[in-house]
């Protein structure tokens, strides 16, 4: 069935084309995997997906994204989503791992995915476990972004945003040219409403209780790769590279 936002290929830029078959021939050549990236807030997993996401030609599954998608799209999945959240209840580990069902069976999810704020607990790697193998696969690699509670306060705390155009900025790495206000607009830089020290203390918590047991499970499976998420992005990413190859 041809939907109206399906795109006439003749009305497709040669380069666009062009870039896009190079890109899935580049792809075919490459390893399937499956990946999980776990790490407090702060310790770099959005700004390493991306670029795992591209190298691998894997689709990126961030699960908080994901649920509001389903809600605005009103799948059926979605609909009893925000009967949950409406209800302000928490919504259902079997509703979520479907959600990431159906996402991993679309074209660009073929190669595999990197999942991102999903298994936080024991229950949900278990339940995510027993999805893959009914199709048959695994969760290959789990990268772990390890690193001490005190260097993420220091990141977390510092990060400043300007809003309409969501350039970032940080109070010690990389500060505006004048305090407190954007570089291109001169306009003031908030401060996120969770980039509080007292929030994100109770964030660690919810974290090291809920989510630390989650990489002693994927351990006994042999998957977990310990990255040291303290180090400059460039320097993680020739980890991740490493752990991955």
């Amino acid at each position: 069935m041809a939907t109206n936002s399906a795109v006439n290929l003749e009305d497709v830029p040669s380069v666009d084309l062009m870039t896009e078959l190079l890109r899935r021939m580049k792809c075919s050549t490459k390893p399937d995997k499956r990946l999980v990236v776990i790490g407090p807030p702060g310790s770099g997993k959005g700004t390493q997906s991306p670029i795992i996401k591209d190298e691998y030609c894997l689709c990126h599954l961030a699960t908080g994204d994901m649920l509001r998608a389903a809600v605005a799209a009103k799948t059926p999945l979605g609909i009893k989503a925000k009967e949950a959240m409406d209800n302000g209840q928490l919504v259902s580990d079997d509703l979520v791992v479907g959600i990431i069902n159906d996402a991993i069976k679309k074209p660009s999810c073929q190669k595999g995915f990197i999942l991102d704020g999903f298994p936080r607990t024991v229950v949900q790697a278990q339940k995510l476990d027993e999805v893959l193998d009914k199709q048959g696969v695994k969760i290959d690699k789990v990268l772990n972004f390890a690193i001490d509670d005190a260097i993420l306060e220091e990141r977390i705390t510092g990060r400043w945003i300007h809003p309409s155009s969501g350039r970032t900025y940080h109070s010690k790495y990389a500060p505006p040219k004048v305090a407190g206000v954007d570089d291109v607009t001169g306009e003031p830089l908030i401060q996120r409403k969770d980039d509080t020290a007292a929030v994100l203390k109770s964030r660690l918590e919810a974290f090291h209780k809920q989510t630390e047991p989650v990489i002693d499970y994927y351990k006994k499976k042999g998957v977990v790769a310990d990255i040291h998420a303290e180090k400059p992005p460039k320097e993680v990413t020739v980890e991740v590279e490493k752990a991955l190859s």
